[in-house]
């Protein structure tokens, strides 16, 4: 679910900032399960910079900025959405009405997500 919705909101970032420019590939997700990773780690109380996922992520953050060429939006919009799924997905409570808000939060994102994209397409 999260892979997912982040991939969608890769693919909306890449739509916003670059309408035109032809984009393929599963970067935007990587960068939301990164994202997430950190949000997680953050949660935990552990300094992502300490763990090889929080300097992966810094450096391939710079990385999408200096070399022209990779999809600034596809990559940002993944890493956003990917943070924002991973506060629906980290609450520690396990009640039922819990549980369906881990699953619906990511979902009425990724539909919200795709009502954007097709908005923008349509304008």
């Amino acid at each position: 679910l999260l892979y997912i919705t982040s991939l969608l909101g890769g693919s909306v970032g890449a739509l916003l900032l670059s309408p035109d420019a032809i984009t393929g590939g599963a970067s935007g997700a990587v960068f939301g399960l990164m994202a997430a990773a950190v949000i997680g780690l953050r949660h935990d109380r552990i300094n992502p910079m300490r763990t090889g996922i929080g300097t992966t992520f810094v450096l391939n953050m710079v990385i999408t900025l200096v070399i022209p060429g990779i999809s600034v939006g596809g990559h940002f919009g993944g890493a956003i959405t990917g943070a924002i799924c991973s506060l629906f997905l980290l609450n520690p409570s396990r009640k039922t009405i819990s549980r369906l808000f881990e699953v619906v939060g990511p979902m009425a994102i990724g539909v919200g997500l795709i009502y954007l994209a097709v908005s923008f397409v349509n304008a």
